[in-house]
């Protein structure tokens, strides 16, 4: 029985020849050095097109390049990383780079060994959204392999941030909540499994802004707190424990669209409705928050162009910038169908 044939490798020397340049040539084009010029660069790369030309990763390691970014992602539930991997994807394209996605886990034992799995694969530069492990932790990483962390609001001399005014944002949503007359205004937070630095966590962010907004418009008697986690499920559960309470809360904030998500199912299975009994707003105007039948009051703090400026860093570290970054987004309140007056007495 004959077996399959396989195709022989197309080699730089290959491209060279199709496109009548020296191999010198090629690899100036394939790490964009300079140097090279406008027509040299697109004969070079219309070649590599026609031969079908993948550069050998473990041979480019080998000269200190894999044009590789490392994604560290908590889970994959959340749509809102999708977003941020939309602008990601963007900024990268036209350029050599490609991402690895790597799912770090709600532990941060798991997240170590996904960080660990990336720094083996010789990426050049690591994007860590929303990590877990402590500010020394991630410097020891980023004084190794050029980083930029996504969601905490910690600046380091090592790495780049990237971030939402999450403190802006969450006031957006309980001043609104407020002038709608709600009094009785609770809120889904998330429970702390990060080393040692929960103050400058987003979840964290959102919950002492919310109890400082409460308190100085009086209300800091009515103030309801369930932690559970930014999921469907975590939502849905925190939704019950305050719907279980008496009196009930006339507005729910969630740390979280997906966990607004949840509470919706919790509201209507309790026989209630929104807005007509409980208000519901979100945090993160994900694509679904839009969607007519669901229709949700959320903050938008733009996945994509944290994605793209995640990106833009990465590559200016690449480039050989050294000074760190802090790059902090403004958010704007989106009021949907989710949020009314409030129909309870004052």
């Amino acid at each position: 029985m004959g077996g399959a044939v396989r195709r022989r490798r197309v080699t730089i020397a290959d491209v060279a020849s199709h496109a009548q340049v020296s191999t010198t040539a090629v690899s100036k084009v394939l790490r964009n050095a300079y140097g090279v010029s406008a027509a040299m660069r697109d004969r070079v790369r219309a070649a590599i097109d026609e031969l079908g030309y993948r550069p050998h990763n473990a041979a480019r390691a080998m000269r200190g390049r894999t044009f590789t970014i490392g994604v560290l992602l908590p889970h994959i539930n959340n749509p809102f990383f999708g977003e941020i991997l939309d602008g990601l994807m963007e900024q990268l394209g036209g350029t050599d780079y490609q991402a690895i996605l790597i799912q770090g886990g709600r532990d941060p034992q798991g997240e170590h060994r996904a960080i660990d799995a990336l720094v083996d694969r010789q990426v050049d530069g690591i994007l860590m959204i929303a990590p877990l492990g402590s500010k020394a932790e991630l410097e020891e990483v980023a004084a190794g392999t050029p980083t930029v962390v996504l969601g905490p609001h910690e600046k380091s001399a090592v790495y780049d941030s990237v971030h939402d005014d999450d403190e802006a944002g969450a006031e957006l949503v309980v001043e609104h909540l407020i002038a709608l007359g709600h009094r009785r205004i609770a809120h889904i937070g998330q429970r702390d499994a990060s080393r040692g630095r929960p103050a400058a966590l987003l979840h964290t962010i959102r919950e002492r802004t919310y109890r400082r907004v409460m308190a100085e418009h009086g209300l800091a008697g009515e103030i309801a707190v369930a932690a559970t986690s930014y999921t469907e499920a975590g939502g849905h559960a925190a939704a019950r424990e305050l719907l279980a309470r008496d009196p009930l809360p006339t507005a729910i904030f969630a740390g979280a669209d997906l966990a607004a998500f949840g509470a919706l199912a919790a509201v209507y299975e309790a026989g209630l409705t929104v807005p007509g009994d409980i208000s519901l707003a979100g945090y993160d105007n994900t694509r679904m928050a839009g969607l007519a039948h669901i229709s949700l009051t959320t903050v938008d703090q733009d996945g994509a162009i944290l994605g793209r400026t995640a990106a833009r860093l990465l590559l200016e570290r690449l480039a050989g910038r050294s000074a760190a970054v802090d790059f902090s987004l403004s958010p704007t309140l989106i009021v949907r169908r989710s949020t009314a007056r409030s129909g309870s007495p004052c």
